[in-house]
């Protein structure tokens, strides 16, 4: 005879994300692991990230104040032992690019090869993540990706873009990811909101937390009518005003269809809570913020159809700074994006 499962009760050994043992024919949430971060241009280390979250997740208590008990729906662990092997590899071949910003000559031969061998291992990624979406979708399931740098979620998007016309997409992060193929690299950590809004047909893209930009990315959001921008700096006014963000919070959620996507990358949170993520910058949502920005997106009734959750990094190997801090931080993100996720089903 079994014993039955005590929520309250430390994680048992062995045990899967969060401390469960889901069924994964029937757990409502998937959640892909993609140790992938070749084209990280400043600190890599996001790699180590899905690992890191793991182990932090059996600190978090199952109940939780916002969403109730996500665990009883079965929140499933899927690995693909292939992303290391392609990591690694294209790890390797990018960062003498990465070392010259990707200023290579025209006639390095050597250079463009790398270019294209590391293009076709991001084309792997993106099949992967397309393929676990799509498979997730058809069997009921929200797909959720966890990377990794955030180039990765890039298929798990299309592929829900595909199965839900109209679907908006909720965009939390420091940086715009507008730009094209940054430093060289068509699957660029720099790119993935330039390449889903050039490969999916969304109508509306709400970015959240913004403060670190180009000015061609700028340009972009002033002229592209799909997208609205909440910028840190007026997000930091708003908070020093009487009426704090709730109204900004409420106006950026408004924006959104019915159906959407999030894709967080955790350097959108002020960076001490981040502190190890590949770009750190000043600023972003507090925790508060962000929390009041989930509870808002199940007020309004929208519907997350699929989430990622990426750029968490445990720190350089052998730096103590934050590295558990990091891992803490993005488990219980993770936590909170599967609750509000069942919540809205």
């Amino acid at each position: 005879m079994s014993t039955p499962f005590d929520p309250d009760a430390a994680a048992a050994p062995g045990s899967g994300l969060f401390g469960l043992d889901p069924d994964p024919d029937r757990a409502a949430i998937h959640v892909l692991a993609v140790p992938f971060d070749a084209t990280t241009s400043y600190r890599p280390g996001t790699r180590r990230g899905p690992k890191a979250v793991f182990a932090a997740s059996h600190q978090i208590d199952l109940f939780d104040r916002l969403f109730g008990e996500p665990y009883r729906a079965g929140i499933a662990w899927v690995e693909d032992r292939r992303i290391k092997k392609w990591n690694r590899e294209a790890r390797r071949l990018a960062e003498p690019i990465i070392a010259v910003g990707g200023h290579l000559d025209e006639d390095d031969a050597d250079g463009a090869e790398a270019l294209a061998r590391i293009e076709k291992l991001g084309e792997k990624v993106r099949r992967t993540t397309f393929d676990f979406a799509e498979a997730a979708l058809a069997a009921g399931r929200i797909p959720a990706i966890l990377g990794g740098d955030h180039s990765v979620p890039l298929g798990a998007i299309q592929a829900c873009a595909q199965r839900f016309p109209g679907l908006g997409i909720l965009h939390i992060d420091a940086h715009a990811d507008l730009r094209i193929a940054f430093e060289g690299f068509r699957y660029s950590h720099a790119s993935i909101l330039h390449n889903v809004l050039e490969t999916c047909d969304i109508p509306t893209l709400v970015q959240i937390g913004l403060r670190d930009i180009g000015q061609r990315e700028a340009e972009r959001i002033r002229s592209d009518d799909r997208i609205h921008a909440f910028y840190d700096d007026r997000w930091s006014r708003m908070r020093m005003e009487r009426e704090g963000v709730s109204g900004l919070i409420r106006q950026a959620v408004q924006q959104l269809p019915d159906t959407i996507y999030v894709t967080w990358d955790i350097d959108g949170l002020d960076p001490t809570l981040c502190p190890g993520t590949g770009t750190p910058v000043p600023g972003g949502l507090l925790w508060e913020e962000a929390m009041a920005l989930l509870l808002e997106l199940q007020r309004l009734g929208k519907r997350v159809v699929g989430f990622d959750l990426c750029e968490v990094s445990p720190g350089a190997k052998g730096d103590p700074s934050g590295s558990g801090w990091d891992a803490i931080v993005g488990a219980r993100l993770l936590y909170r994006l599967c609750g509000l996720a069942l919540a809205t089903r």
